[in-house]
């Protein structure tokens, strides 16, 4: 199996991702092609002693950033890492594409170049969301800002599956968390849409308990929904922390909880799921976290790889 990695996406790159790309091909034996500076990349793997071992660079002269309009940048930018990526997994010299640059730019991308399923209008940015009963599949979040009552269908069909295949979750359960004008047509169509077990909406509130496995909603309520998790979840263990340095008693209390603490905070940390695959795309194509640190990059790939091996 062989794994498109952009070696230049991120706030970390190339640093963070020739990390978590070189611990990816030793712990789960994968093949991986990285797309980017070659000349960078082999000057930081060696700075820093990383093995290219199982990592075959190919060389690109432009990279898109942060700030580039994303239709302009694919467009333009050609020998851009994503571009060359993209395209690279559309003629089939990889089975998946890792990233964790601009998410405008993979969108568009993973549209125009490795183009969508049919039936499928455009990609929806999926992740996996820790909650307190179980992580859930939170999409669209942050790809499709306006969204149809059928595309939000659509995300319904992609998102279950996505559960069953990757997750091996049985008859996974399907809820709307929509506050827009096309809302109740979006519930009728859910509601006999085939092969989604759809249980009605879901206030906001009520997403964090993790009481179903897919939350399907509009990419800018999705964004504000996985951003406030992320930030409270930082918020929430750094007061735990602050609670028990204050004193000695705190310091005590941690010696006790201490399996407990770091249970949760392994539960909380997004990096343990790696990134958000575009659902939708005919091959895999998957978003790493923009401030991803080596272990995120890990993840994504091993997520890619389990897209792959599943058929997705």
């Amino acid at each position: 199996m062989k794994i498109i990695v952009d070696m230049m996406g991120g706030d970390n790159a190339p640093l963070a991702v020739l990390e978590g790309t070189a611990a990816a091909v030793k712990e789960y034996g994968v093949e991986v092609i990285g797309v980017g500076d070659e000349a960078l990349v082999r000057k930081t793997a060696a700075e820093h002693n990383i093995p290219l071992d199982g990592i075959t660079l190919h060389n690109c002269t432009e990279t898109i950033e942060m700030c580039d309009e994303p239709a302009r940048a694919i467009r333009s930018k050609k020998d851009s890492s994503i571009v060359v990526g993209l395209n690279m997994l559309k003629n089939g010299e990889g089975d998946a594409f890792v990233s964790a640059g601009s998410t405008g730019a993979l969108h568009v991308g993973a549209s125009l170049i490795v183009r969508t399923l049919r039936g499928v209008k455009r990609p929806a940015l999926a992740t996996m969301v820790p909650a307190k009963k179980q992580a859930y599949l939170l999409l669209d979040c942050g790809a499709n800002v306006e969204c149809r009552p059928e595309m939000l269908a659509a995300f319904a069909v992609m998102g279950s599956c996505y559960v069953n295949k990757v997750e091996g979750r049985q008859n996974p359960t399907v809820a709307l968390a929509n506050n827009g004008a096309e809302e109740k047509e979006a519930h009728q169509l859910l509601k006999v849409t085939p092969g989604v077990n759809f249980v009605g909406n879901i206030e906001p509130r009520d997403v964090p308990n993790g009481e179903v496995d897919v939350v399907v909603c509009d990419g800018f309520a999705g964004n504000v929904i996985l951003k406030l998790t992320e930030g409270v979840a930082k918020m929430l263990l750094g007061m735990l922390k602050q609670m028990f340095l204050a004193n000695l008693g705190g310091k005590l209390a941690y010696l006790l909880l201490k399996g407990g603490v770091s249970d949760l905070k392994h539960q909380m940390d997004s990096e343990e799921y790696g990134g958000a695959p575009f659902l939708g795309a005919k091959q895999p194509v998957i978003k790493a976290h923009g401030s991803s640190k080596a272990k995120g990059i890990k993840n994504a790939i091993r997520q890619a790889k389990i897209c792959v091996e599943n058929d997705l």
